[in-house]
């Protein structure tokens, strides 16, 4: 399970990818709410936890302009505020669900739950495909033509970054910062050695190829 955090209290935003690492979850971080918005279109995540008050863009702006463009992710948003004007206002927003600060991680875990059981199949796909390419999300494994393929989890997001933009042409700077992006001592030449991993694995021996190269623009995954 994938949870983008988008609150600029640096401390707070520790204890919170603390707690849900220590819950199995993957945890990705924004502190301001242009980063959150940006970071929330991926679509690779299952839920959103986002602070109202946030430099940049506030939460409500955000959250209002996901739900335009049709981003179904559930949001579970935090503020201090907590008269009732203040959560319908948040509800009102497309918010899925609403917290007050401070608040017990407890009730947050079991809120992020409830959240992710009301998912509808068609937003929470288990398996994502190209061709006779198939990653299970819930086996956290991959098989072309139905051969399993062994990937290392960088390798394993690399490809689930791919899989969830088919189609899309995707610069290494988009892929670095979607795959690699709290490693700073990484450079964009890695994207290339990794993309070189993944079609060793999953192109080679195959007659039709899936990952291409789109000379002075990136990578696309087609399916």
């Amino acid at each position: 399970m994938r949870v983008l955090v988008v609150e600029d209290e640096r401390r707070l935003a520790r204890l919170l990818r603390r707690v849900l690492e220590e819950e199995r979850y993957t945890v990705d971080e924004a502190h301001d709410g242009v980063e959150g918005e940006d970071l929330a279109r991926t679509g690779v995540h299952d839920v959103i936890i986002l602070d109202v008050m946030l430099p940049g863009r506030d939460g409500l702006t955000v959250c209002r302009n996901l739900r335009r463009d049709r981003v179904a992710t559930p949001i579970l948003m935090l503020t201090a505020r907590d008269t009732v004007p203040d959560r319908v206002t948040g509800l009102d927003a497309g918010a899925d669900d609403y917290l007050v600060k401070p608040f017990a991680f407890a009730e947050l875990l079991a809120r992020l739950r409830a959240l992710t059981r009301r998912r509808t199949p068609e937003l929470a796909p288990t398996r994502l495909e190209a061709g006779d390419l198939v990653m299970d999300l819930v086996k956290h494994e991959v098989t072309r033509a139905g051969k399993v393929i062994d990937l290392t989890p960088r390798e394993y997001a690399l490809l689930e970054y791919f899989l969830r933009h088919p189609g899309h042409v995707l610069s290494r700077a988009r892929l670095l910062e979607a795959v690699w992006r709290y490693d700073a001592e990484v450079t964009s030449n890695v994207v290339d050695i990794y993309v070189h991993y993944l079609r060793e694995k999953i192109d080679r021996g195959f007659e039709r190829k899936l990952l291409h190269t789109v000379r002075g623009a990136g990578y696309v995954l087609r399916p």
